[in-house]
């Protein structure tokens, strides 16, 4: 069962209120405890190693490591090395023992990033690990036992490379007893400002630098750009934008994009949307002027201290 903290740090991660953005923390709350495989799939920059951690913070390994390999950026004569470890002479250049990820992992998480870039040789050796919790060092003949949790991740259709023979079938339904989904960015339009004004408060307080407004013209950017990067691209563009803004509004070249030509109509937002933004753009902003004395906050905004933190836990700011 979570604890109460386990719970917040899932909102502390994760700005949203759509529908999606909600089956996403109630799925997480559900499979963390679990100690099953879980598979994350979902487009580049949609946050899968984020919902990783998130697993590995909120299971019962939290106190061991999480150990994250990226399947797709070693070169694949090094992978089994990596994954497994190696000893002293085992190759030339091995001068020591090295321990391998999954060793490193004992105990925590191994956290396998881009799984459908793994080679077909390697997949076969992973599914020995998985199916007997056993490892040898790349030049040993003794093996050791492992004990780890497996979180995958991958952008890739999986069902088709197994269908092309890329990806093995026996392995696809090793790791994928307990499923994720992460949803691109557009399809969760009414949580990009939300998440843009997270970010925005965020870089402005690691650079100690005044919080910056977004402009009429770069709200309506936003709200309108394709997002092909998702949340990784979102993020990108307004870190550069609070850092290139010149005057008190971020504006669309600031995050590089080009002014609007034509001032397209905004999409219609409903009222409650309406006031969900604006409560939480006023809660962002004084937070800002008040970030450690509640009581004080409360009193400046002429609210109580218990409407406050009912609005700062709404808003998952706090």
């Amino acid at each position: 069962r979570l604890k109460g903290a386990s719970i917040a740090a899932i909102k502390d991660r994760f700005i949203g209120t759509t529908p999606q953005a909600r089956d996403l923390h109630n799925l997480i709350r559900r499979v963390a405890p679990t100690d099953s495989p879980v598979l994350i799939r979902g487009e580049s920059g949609t946050g899968k190693e984020l919902i990783a951690r998130s697993l590995h913070d909120l299971s019962a390994r939290a106190k061991a490591p999480m150990v994250a390999i990226n399947c797709g950026a070693i070169a694949p004569q090094l992978i089994q090395s990596e994954l497994f470890g190696h000893e002293k002479g085992a190759f030339t250049g091995a001068h020591q023992r090295r321990t391998g990820r999954i060793e490193q992992a004992m105990g925590g998480t191994l956290f396998l990033d881009e799984i459908g870039d793994l080679p077909l040789e390697q997949q076969a050796n992973l599914l020995r690990v998985l199916q007997e919790r056993r490892i040898e060092r790349v030049g040993s003949s003794h093996s050791l036992h492992v004990d780890f949790r497996v979180v995958a991740a991958t952008h890739v259709d999986l069902e088709l490379a197994v269908l092309d023979g890329r990806f093995r079938e026996d392995l696809y339904y090793r790791l994928n007893v307990l499923e994720i989904k992460t949803s691109p960015l557009r399809e969760q339009r009414p949580d990009i400002m939300p998440m843009a004004e997270h970010f925005a408060n965020a870089f402005a307080c690691e650079s100690g630098n005044t919080r910056k407004r977004f402009s009429p013209q770069a709200i309506q950017v936003l709200q309108q750009h394709h997002w092909p990067g998702n949340v990784r691209e979102l993020a990108n563009r307004i870190q550069r934008g609070t850092i290139l803004a010149r005057s008190k509004e971020i504006t669309p070249p600031d995050m590089g994009f080009d002014e609007p030509t034509v001032a397209a109509p905004l999409p219609v937002a409903t009222l409650s949307e309406q006031i969900q933004y604006a409560e939480r753009t006023i809660l962002s902003e004084a937070l800002l002027c008040c970030p450690h004395n509640m009581s004080l906050l409360a009193q400046e905004m002429g609210i109580s201290r218990t409407t406050l933190s009912r609005l700062l836990s709404k808003h998952n700011l706090r």
